[in-house]
């Protein structure tokens, strides 16, 4: 087995003293741009290996963040991750990220393991269920939690997402100004806080407008297009016969709108159809979907940075911060047909 490089050993072959090397490797600002990555560029052709282990007993961080949400297939997420990354990077933070799939043991797995990797912090999104023991457990044991999408009750714990309620009543509204008043509601369940303020910014919304909430209306449960496919089936032979859809998401709305279509029907047209979140593909679809912005990017920017904050001793005042939804208007609505 070869000699292992040590810090000196860059160090020597550059000209330069060990406490900068070290630096570079860190990626302190106090070294400039060029020679870090000429440090570094040594350090790779050396063969060295930074021991983040040893470091961390040095500095009491490990630099590395946990990121846990349900599915990361979901482009919700998906975007929801991107700005996280996006955020970490420019501070050269290093992340993990596990999928939960709605699973509290998997999830409580994924923290106690960062737990023991002495990790500095995790993003999530929980998983339905999670008790808020075992939020305080990880913050207890020096493990800052930040929480994005959605919320538990009974602890207070920084937490970014969209206004649901408020941005259901807004697509709802909409279907109502077209003239729509047997509207249903496709999607979503009560066991996630995102669930309940989705449907009650829908109930909320029908009664403002005087029109009466049936719950036969409602086809709990879809969250993917495979489920919106499959809605259609129970939509298209409800006994009231709505003209219109307020969907969970764009997942489900499309999949919605592709069993409309699969029936002989034009969705747009013959039936309206409302999605949540405006995906990129949301613009794209065939027609291309009504929806409502819910700012992804927004909170998972957010949550890096206050989680980052956090880290470094700042403590925000407020913990639920509701990004403000906005509709997106497009092809897949339109005014109630009389017949």
């Amino acid at each position: 087995m070869g000699q292992k490089v040590k810090l000196s050993t860059i160090a020597e072959s550059l000209g330069l003293s060990t406490a900068t090397v070290s630096l570079a490797l860190r990626d302190s600002p106090l070294v400039a741009d060029s020679t870090r990555d000429r440090i570094k560029e040594q350090a790779r052709s050396l063969g060295y290996i930074y021991n983040r282990r040893a470091a961390s007993l040095r500095t009491s961080r490990s630099g590395i963040i946990g990121v846990v949400v349900h599915d990361i297939m979901n482009p919700f997420y998906a975007e929801i991750l991107r700005a996280i990354e996006s955020e970490l990077d420019r501070n050269r933070q290093t992340f993990i990220l596990s999928n939960h799939y709605d699973s509290v043991e998997k999830q409580r797995n994924f923290i106690e393991t960062l737990l023991q990797l002495g990790g500095d912090g995790v993003i999530m999104s929980p998983a339905i269920g999670t008790p808020a023991a075992d939020l305080a457990l990880a913050e207890d044991n020096g493990l800052p939690a930040i929480l994005v999408a959605r919320s538990v009750t009974g602890i207070d714990v920084p937490t970014f997402r969209g206004d649901d309620a408020y941005g259901i009543a807004l697509a709802t509204n909409h279907l109502i100004g077209l003239g729509h008043r047997t509207i249903a509601m496709i999607g979503g369940t009560d066991q996630t806080s995102t669930g309940r303020d989705r449907y009650q910014g829908y109930v909320d919304a029908l009664r403002k407008a005087q029109i009466e909430v049936d719950s036969e209306l409602r086809i709990p449960g879809p969250r993917t297009k495979q489920g919106g496919f499959e809605a259609a089936v129970t939509f298209l032979s409800m006994r009231q016969k709505p003209t219109a859809a307020v969907c969970w998401n764009d997942l489900v709305a499309i999949g919605l709108m592709n069993g409309i279509a699969r029936a002989g029907l034009i969705p747009g047209k013959d039936i309206s159809v409302t999605g949540y979140d405006d995906l990129e593909e949301a613009a794209i679809a065939t027609p291309a979907l009504t929806t409502v912005w819910n700012g992804q990017a927004e909170v998972g920017r957010m949550a890096a940075r206050a989680l980052l904050d956090k880290l470094a001793g700042s403590h925000a005042e407020d913990y639920l911060h509701l990004i403000k939804p906005e509709m997106r208007i497009r092809q897949s609505t339109s005014p109630h047909k009389a017949i």
